[in-house]
């Protein structure tokens, strides 16, 4: 399976990075885990924000492989717990050979990348910063695998 994190947003901290990393590695080589970062566009006082997220969002589309599962990182999408984000895992496993997962910039995803999904998943109603979303998310994933191979990383 190839998991394309498709997020807006470049040059992390060095703890994002490590974090992220190391959650990533964890994950079994055939889970094929990449981060595809697209550039921020600065949000300056006379910036036109929509035309900057239209931008942004052009580059997510475009990397978007064309037979990949959308799932968008969204506010408005479903909140799941753990056990539940394993179950999706293992059917988009059986499923896909490929899943992207969309994390849009500070105004969100445009609609376009919203129209382009084909799920939509809330990691909480909390408002994170975009470089814990990205830990979060590899934390959960992997977490989600270790459910579905009875690793002891995840306790009840």
């Amino acid at each position: 399976m190839y998991i394309d994190f498709i997020c807006v947003g470049q040059k992390m901290p060095v703890w994002v990075k490590t974090a992220f990393e190391d959650y990533a590695k964890r994950l079994p080589a055939n889970y094929h885990f990449k981060l595809i970062e697209i550039p921020l566009r600065k949000r300056l006082k006379t910036a036109n924000i929509i035309h900057l997220q239209q931008q942004e969002s052009e580059k997510m589309l475009a990397a978007i492989k064309q037979d990949a599962y959308v799932i968008a990182l969204d506010e408005h999408g479903k909140s799941w717990n753990s056990v539940q984000l394993s179950h999706h895992l293992k059917s988009w496993i059986q499923d896909y050979n490929r899943i992207a997962l969309l994390v849009g910039g500070p105004e969100g995803l445009s609609t376009e990348c919203l129209q382009k999904t084909q799920q939509h998943w809330s990691l909480s109603t909390l408002t994170f910063p975009h470089q814990m979303v990205r830990v979060i998310v590899a934390e959960q994933l992997y977490r989600a695998w270790s459910i579905l191979n009875n690793h002891p990383y995840h306790r009840v």
